[in-house]
């Protein structure tokens, strides 16, 4: 199991908002793959899937606050 962490976000940013999912639980993902876009006052942005393998926990929900470094989701590597 690999966990999707929300990255650092520079200087300052000490949260962001869930905009939306590209995948849903059960889909398959690839390495690099678009997974989640979030938001701050200053931009939009996503987090890439940091594995190949199935979405299997969603863990942050769309219009969630969720702080930086907090576990947002699982993939089950293949």
């Amino acid at each position: 199991m690999k966990e999707i962490i929300l990255p650092e976000l520079g200087e300052d940013v000490k949260e962001a908002t869930v905009s939306f999912w590209h995948h849903k639980e059960g889909d398959e993902v690839a390495k690099d793959d678009d997974l989640v876009e979030f938001y701050t006052d200053k931009a939009n942005f996503n987090v890439k899937s940091p594995a190949s393998g199935v979405l299997k926990t969603i863990s942050a929900k769309e219009g969630e606050k969720i702080e930086v470094g907090s576990v947002i989701g699982v993939i089950e590597e293949k």
